[in-house]
């Protein structure tokens, strides 16, 4: 006949070992296979319960310090269901800027989120050590432009989105509205975006028949490419079924669809442009940017808005300053006439402001972060200013004077101020 020996009843028999037959608890543990510890742990339980103090307990932690308060878990959960696409990075974001104290980490969101269920838990991809984020070092180097479509309206007409952002900053620098994508209309939303930004280094687009006529049989020259000609920007195109060379703009998109067009119609052109600006609006200059260090685009892109005062022309060139370079809080303004490769000389920088303006005069405006120049009052080019640059000349010019007043029989310099 088989009898069951419950673990209680093993446990009293270990601890009588000891208590009444005498044994050393060392003997009896070893006898069990158990540590000494286990044994004095029971020996204990049995003097202050009895037997039901062998009892199996509850392995549950008395506290947990790293366990969210309710209140902070609540918050969590009321956030989520309020904006379904923030994650935990934007989550954990937000309550920091709210000044929640203490700031709970990403992974207790995460865990907070699955637990009740407001997401799905995912495997953890491993990141690929030879991914490298790749982006231009300034604004205005470079934008990236293209057309989304699936924008409807009421009467199931469909609408495209001309699309670009600053490569830099991902600042969206236009967003148009148009019935038919084609070259002019295209071409209107880039000449807009160009007169209120300035003209950029380069653009980089696709192979699409409105942005460039290099391919086919009969390479042409398109009225996309002329602008870019004419102002002196260098056109980029992407290899062909190569999506992921512009992929800061087809992830713009991916976000402009999900948050903004999906499942949504519209009465007319107006009213969609007038939302899609709303939305631009808050994507420039409230919306956290995961890639910017969750800055907004408008912070790195250096405006104080989504949509900031369009430069205007110099009133007169004649308006120079006596030391042209001297960097101040205001700025200053310098006219250059443009060299045969298209190239003038500003603040101690070499500007290339395109060779279709070789003899052309043009009036350079100095501020102390930023160089914008005119031709005939109109923006063409808009670059960073590079203090580094100057101060170098000066130092290297003051050491030449210094060698020269050492020469035997020189006379020493006088500054007139």
């Amino acid at each position: 006949m088989l009898w069951e020996y419950r673990v209680v009843e093993q446990r009293y028999d270990a601890v009588m070992e000891v208590v009444r037959d005498g044994r050393t608890v060392t003997e009896v543990a070893e006898r069990w296979g158990i540590s000494r510890q286990s044994l004095y742990a029971w020996m204990n339980r049995y003097a202050a319960g009895g037997l039901e103090g062998l009892a199996d307990r509850s392995h549950r932690p008395r506290s947990c310090p790293h366990q969210l308060p309710a209140a902070v878990e609540v918050r969590i959960c009321e956030l989520r269901r309020r904006h379904p696409d923030w994650g935990p990075r934007r989550l954990h974001h937000e309550l920091g800027r709210d000044g929640l104290e203490p700031l709970p980490s990403r992974s207790a969101i995460y865990r907070t989120l699955v637990r009740h269920q407001l997401i799905e838990p995912v495997v953890r991809r491993r990141r690929r050590a030879d991914y490298r984020r790749w982006e231009r070092d300034r604004p205005m180097e470079l934008w990236q432009l293209d057309v989304m479509g699936g924008v409807w309206l009421t009467d199931s007409r469909e609408l495209k989105v001309v699309t670009g952002i600053d490569d830099h900053s991902r600042f969206c620098v236009m967003a148009g509205l148009v019935e038919r994508a084609n070259a002019r209309s295209v071409c209107q939303v880039f000449a807009a975006a160009l007169e209120h930004y300035g003209i950029p280094d380069e653009v980089l687009t696709d192979n699409g028949k409105v942005f460039t006529g290099r391919l086919g049989p009969h390479p042409a020259e398109v009225l996309f490419d002329r602008i870019c000609r004419q102002q002196g920007i260098t056109h980029l195109c992407t290899g062909v079924r190569c999506p992921t060379t512009t992929g800061k703009i087809e992830r713009f998109h991916k976000t402009l669809r999900a948050e903004l067009f999906t499942g949504q119609r519209f009465e007319h052109l107006a009213e969609a442009q007038q939302v899609l600006d709303d939305w631009v609006e808050g994507y420039n200059t409230v919306r956290p940017h995961q890639a910017l260090g969750m800055a907004t685009p408008a912070e790195r892109f250096g405006a104080k808005g989504s949509r900031p005062p369009a430069p205007t022309a110099p009133s007169s060139p004649s308006q120079r300053p006596t030391h042209p370079h001297q960097a101040s809080a205001s700025p200053t303004e310098v006219t250059r006439i443009v060299g045969s490769n298209g190239c003038i000389r500003v603040a101690y920088q070499r500007l290339s402001i395109g060779r279709h303006l070789t003899g052309e005069t043009v009036v350079a405006r100095v501020e102390p972060t930023l160089l914008q120049i005119f031709h005939h009052g109109q923006l063409v080019r808009t670059v960073a200013r590079d203090n580094a640059l100057e101060v170098r000349h000066l130092r290297a010019k003051e050491v030449n004077q210094r060698r020269r007043d050492r020469r035997p029989g020189s006379a020493p310099t006088t500054h007139v101020s």
